[in-house]
């Protein structure tokens, strides 16, 4: 590790505020935390080293006091049209089937629509208001909207990117760029983990995944240990984790141990700071051999909670085509509870995974169904975590990469307009908890939808806020990489967190 590593760590531990009576229980940083780990896993405390030592997940204090802890955050990849969600537009479905003033769309580029003969498309959906503060929802979100009162809307996102993969990138990474570090990689490395026997940063997927696969999840430059951790919808959660057959746990204890006493005297010599990461991956699965199934397992959960999730729902006769096979009403129901049990037990930050929304076509049929296997479980989770006391402190964000056109789709070759296609310029996303404002709507777009007028937020903008409800400043958090001190938002740009989104 090089000096300036150490100075950006020891800017981590500055400024830290009280513990609370869960981050003390769980966080085994604290005495009695590491006592309990290492009896409970006979970890080795030969020459006065603690298990803490060797673990780079160990929490940190924020730069200052965030109202955030934990997030789950719901990327709804493929870009859900906004127009038929959220973004109420009235005059969109007046001018249906008109063109669109040549002045708009000067310059602008589309995946696939022909602009010079593109009409206005309105939706068919049905809109109304919700809650005490009037929010607008469509009706293929019910449950949601019934969270309208926690919610905070953002109807005037933008974005650089109009193609899926590099739009995902940015989204989860800060830039559309390869070998980034994810969202949820920062966090880890700024903040650690209050549970030390879970990964600090989970991935949940259902659907046929995002197209960016699992470079919207990597760790990049930062430590390995700081990448974030697939589960499988069946079977092990973890492939690779269960002890092989025969194999007593005292004799693994011991291998560890061993293993683990080589890679310090290697570090000693080497100084390099990914091998702590190697010895803190190997404890940390050794941990995960009895923790992950215990989480996995939903026996425990009453029938309330179950079908309030929707855990046993069945897969609806007419399906999407662009999500492949498999019960993904099921599946992505458990996922939002799995979720809810994470950042209970303490995993800082939570990826659950969506696709697709790609609605090129068939829009009303595919939307509609993609809408109806997220809807309840989202619903259910906002009001779980809730009731539970858990959403002061966990941020529940809901995205996608971009947003799509107020245009109906007329590519070529493809009969009639029955879809819309990719939209950088505008699109929606809401937050609900960890210190976002309730009941809020921020930015406004035009009459059709097509650019914001009022208070344009820019991913990095979104980031910076992000971070800053967890207590991080963006320009700090930053980790030296080929002689440049790289952070989530990009340093060619200069991005602003909104306080107008923040209680």
């Amino acid at each position: 590790m090089n000096p300036k590593e150490s100075e950006l760590i020891l800017k981590r531990k500055e400024g830290g505020y009280s513990m609370l009576r869960r981050d003390f229980l769980l966080s085994s940083a604290s005495g009695l935390g590491a006592l309990a780990v290492s009896n409970l896993f006979g970890a080795s405390m030969e020459s006065g080293k603690s298990i803490a030592a060797d673990n780079p997940l160990l929490p940190q204090s924020p730069h200052f006091p965030g109202k955030a802890k934990n997030c789950i955050f719901i990327f709804n990849a493929g870009a859900p049209s906004q127009l038929d969600l959220f973004d109420y537009k009235p005059k969109l479905t007046e001018h249906h089937g008109q063109p669109l003033p040549d002045s708009l769309t000067e310059g602008i580029r589309f995946a696939f629509l022909q602009k010079d003969t593109a009409r206005l498309m309105g939706s068919h959906r049905k809109f109304k208001q919700h809650g005490q503060c009037g929010m607008w929802f469509s009706d293929a979100l019910p449950h949601i909207a019934d969270c309208a009162d926690d919610i905070c809307m953002i109807q005037s996102m933008q974005t650089d990117q109009f193609n899926h993969h590099p739009g995902q990138l940015l989204m989860q990474c800060g830039q559309a760029q390869f070998g980034l570090p994810s969202m949820g990689s920062w966090i880890s490395y700024g903040l650690g983990t209050q549970n030390q026997n879970l990964p600090s940063y989970v991935v949940l997927s259902s659907g046929r995944g995002p197209s960016g696969g699992a470079t919207l999840w990597h760790n990049g430059f930062l430590p390995s240990v700081h990448a974030g951790v697939l589960f499988r919808n069946e079977g092990a959660p973890i492939l690779n984790l269960e002890m092989p057959p025969g194999l007593p746990p005292e004799l693994e204890r011991k291998g560890l141990d061993v293993l683990g006493e080589l890679n310090r005297q290697r570090f000693q010599k080497v100084q390099d700071a990914e091998i702590s990461s190697r010895i803190a991956n190997y404890e940390l699965a050794f941990r995960m051999q009895m923790a992950a199934p215990e989480l996995t397992d939903l026996s425990g959960e009453s029938n309330a909670i179950l079908q309030s999730y929707g855990v046993d729902r069945q897969e609806p006769e007419k399906r999407s085509g662009r999500v492949g096979t498999g019960n993904h009403y099921a599946t992505f129901g458990a996922n939002c509870l799995l979720a809810r049990r994470l950042v209970e037990r303490g995993v800082r930050f939570v990826n659950i995974m969506f696709a697709s929304w790609d609605h090129h076509s068939n829009l009303d049929a595919e939307l509609g169904y993609n809408a109806g296997c997220v809807d309840q479980p989202i619903g259910a989770l906002i009001k779980d975590l809730k009731q539970r006391g858990l959403l002061d402190d966990t941020l529940v964000v809901w995205g996608g990469e971009f947003g799509r056109t107020p245009l109906g789709e007329n590519r070529i070759g493809r009969a009639g307009v029955t879809g819309r296609d990719h939209h950088p310029n505008a699109f929606s996303m809401f937050m609900a908890g960890g210190g976002a404002k309730p009941g809020s709507v921020y930015g406004k777009t035009d009459e059709l939808g097509w650019a914001p007028v009022v208070d344009p937020v820019h991913i990095n903008d979104f980031q910076a806020t992000l971070l800053h409800m967890f207590g991080m400043d963006h320009r700090q958090l930053t980790f030296r990489h080929q002689g440049i001190d790289k952070r989530l938002t990009s340093i060619t740009r200069e991005s602003s967190v909104i306080d107008q989104l923040l209680i």
